[in-house]
C-alpha cells in the first residue's frame, strides 16, 4: 500500500526532506517505523530511544495503531514552549 510520511522540525532537518511517499506492507505504525529505521543513516533520528511523537491521519497514536490504505503518518519531536 502507499503511505505518505511527513517529518517535522528537527526530524525534517535530519532526514533532509519534509515528506515522502513509500510503498509498504506494514500493518502498524510500529512496523512502518521499523521499516524506516532499517534504512539506517539519517533515519536513525526516528530511533525508539528518542522522543518522537507519531500521528496517523492527524490523530496522535502509539505504535500499535493500524495503518489504513492511503494514510498519512507524521513523525515529530515533542513540542516545547518558551
Amino acid at each position: 500500500m502507499k503511505l505518505r510520511v511527513r517529518y517535522f522540525a528537527s526530524l525534517r532537518e535530519a532526514i533532509g526532506h519534509a515528506q515522502e511517499e513509500i510503498s509498504t506492507a506494514s500493518q502498524t505504525v510500529g512496523q512502518v517505523r521499523s521499516e524506516l529505521l532499517a534504512r539506517g543513516g539519517k533515519y536513525d533520528c526516528l530511533a525508539r530511544d528518542k522522543s518522537v511523537r507519531l500521528a496517523l491521519n492527524q490523530v496522535m497514536v502509539d505504535e500499535d495503531a493500524e495503518v489504513p490504505v492511503n494514510a498519512e503518518l507524521a513523525f515529530f519531536p515533542p513540542v516545547t514552549g518558551g
